[in-house]
């Protein structure tokens, strides 16, 4: 290594397996070599990598921050660095990593010897290393399948704001059945833009997922697919951010085949960008012998096969959407008003359904609990009817490809007589929650319909309500004795004296 790397004038370095093969041999230049991307090797969370980096380096410095950094955040077993003498070996300096930080160092580095003169078993001291990084771990008993994560939230805002926000993205990881291992919350006064978050948190990220057995990192931020990549290649860990979280909580929850649909169409608008070229290799390439030109690059293919399904996937759903307008046209001619139950997410709308209509659907107190839209009639004691709806949960931030594919669900909203803001007053953010819910009715135009804010879990309240909730419809939606002031007040707008938005509204502000 030392003749050659001497003889080219450049840093040469191998990537060693525990059994001593050579994975890779890397060529770089005069200053540094590059590590290149190691899917073909193992990565489970919780586990060092299985391979060391021994490069030469034309200083006689160790191990720069570099290559500590690809140490720590590619999980190497142990990073050297070779240094040379009149195109000889010199002396061989070692860094590994550290279940436990000592002197606020992650890492340490070993005494250089001379590759010669080394005595210790580089083997048995990776495996030590490993074992107390095992027993390092918080013991827990997780089912086999299970992902477990670290939550990451880098911001420009307030701490306060980022902590709130964190609460609900443990929500929505519980949501989805990920084991939340840790979290990290970073505020900067610019994000990275490679990174989000700085290289030495980073590091401190990768080091936590080995002692806790993180597998996943979840970000707040939607990222970009060019951050994506940059965290991936860094850190050797999956990624995935808000955005994806709640598109894998929808698919697994939808039910109906209207609802599979949307959101593998919200999957698939979501996915299109994230497609890149790994490398400009011939196996890239499709075309076969005799074809003119190198025909179709393995990307134009996935983008051509996203589209097409796509395209498809627009003509079924207009489908299903002609079929839901025919059966709104039904009750139209029946002349059977309808009530839509909106809010946040997680307020309380399908326990309500439930309770005013004596049904089964599932609620249960998780984010997203239910996603198709579900009708019911309910009898008021004056023996009239009316169609009572429960939508899809509201979210901040809720990702608009997804706002987009769920626009023939949302249809129900705007031939609704009435809508029902369910609003969960035990929460201690409901003010910021009322607010996405407004602001996401004003994006719909859906702020022209009378709409009614019912105050729910009131049983949950400690404290006396505040003033605001105090003076509108005050329920617990499991206590049907709390329910008869607000079936009056709908009775009383459908079939009395029908309310206007700006009336509700005026009286909402007065109140």
């Amino acid at each position: 290594m030392t003749s050659l790397s001497t003889e080219l004038n450049r840093q040469i370095g191998l990537i060693i397996h525990r059994s001593g093969k050579v994975e890779f041999v890397i060529l770089g230049d005069h200053t540094r070599i590059e590590i290149p991307v190691l899917n073909k090797i193992r990565s489970s969370g919780g586990r060092l990598r299985g391979v060391r980096c021994v490069h030469t380096s034309f200083s006689n410095s160790g191990p720069n921050e570099e290559d500590i950094m690809d140490m720590v955040c590619l999980r190497l077993d142990m990073m050297s660095v070779l240094t040379m003498k009149d195109g000889f070996p010199d002396l061989l300096h070692t860094a590994h990593l550290l279940p436990d930080k000592v002197d606020e160092r992650d890492w340490n580095l070993l005494e250089p010897v001379h590759p010669a003169a080394e005595q210790q078993s580089c083997l048995s001291l990776i495996e030590s290393i490993e074992q107390k990084f095992s027993r390092s771990r918080p013991v827990r008993h997780v089912d086999k399948g299970h992902d477990q994560a670290i939550l990451i939230s880098v911001s420009t805002g307030s701490l306060a704001e980022s902590h709130e926000s964190m609460l609900e993205l443990s929500e929505l990881a519980r949501a989805a059945g990920v084991l939340v291992v840790d979290q990290v919350v970073q505020r900067r006064k610019k994000l990275h833009p490679r990174f989000i978050l700085g290289r030495g948190k980073l590091i401190d990220i990768v080091l936590m997922s080995l002692r806790n057995g993180a597998n996943l990192l979840i970000f707040d931020q939607e990222l970009s697919p060019s951050q994506v990549r940059s965290v991936t290649n860094h850190t050797d860990l999956r990624v995935i951010d808000r955005t994806q979280l709640i598109l894998d909580i929808f698919a697994s929850r939808a039910r109906s085949r209207e609802g599979k649909l949307q959101i593998e169409m919200a999957q698939l608008k979501y996915m299109l960008p994230m497609l890149t070229t790994k490398d400009d290799a011939l196996s890239r390439l499709t075309g076969g012998i005799g074809a003119r030109g190198p025909g179709e690059t393995k990307l134009e293919i996935d983008r051509r096969r996203i589209n097409d399904r796509l395209a498809r996937l627009s003509k079924e759903l207009k489908a299903v959407g002609k079929q839901r307008y025919h059966r709104r046209n039904h009750r139209r001619k029946h002349d059977v008003p309808v009530v839509s139950l909106v809010g946040y997410t997680n307020a309380g709308k399908s326990t309500l359904l439930n309770t005013l209509t004596d049904s089964h659907i599932q609620a249960e107190d998780m984010l997203f609990a239910t996603l198709d839209p579900t009708s019911r009639r309910l009898r008021f004691p004056e023996d009239t009817e009316v169609i009572i709806t429960d939508t899809v949960g509201f979210i901040r931030h809720l990702p608009a490809d997804l706002l987009k594919a769920f626009e023939s669900t949302l249809e129900e909203l705007f031939e609704a007589d009435l809508l029902l803001h369910v609003i969960d007053i035990s929460n201690h953010a409901w003010k910021e929650q009322v607010k996405v819910v407004d602001d996401l009715l004003q994006k719909l135009e859906l702020n022209k319909i009378p709409c009614l804010r019912v105050y729910n879990k009131i049983d949950q309240v400690r404290d006396d309500l505040p003033a605001r909730a105090r003076k509108g419809i005050c329920i617990s939606a499991r206590d049907a004795s709390t329910l008869p002031e607000l079936l009056k007040t709908m009775e009383q707008h459908l079939f009395t004296h029908p309310f206007s938005s700006s009336e509700l509204r005026e009286a909402d502000n007065t109140a």
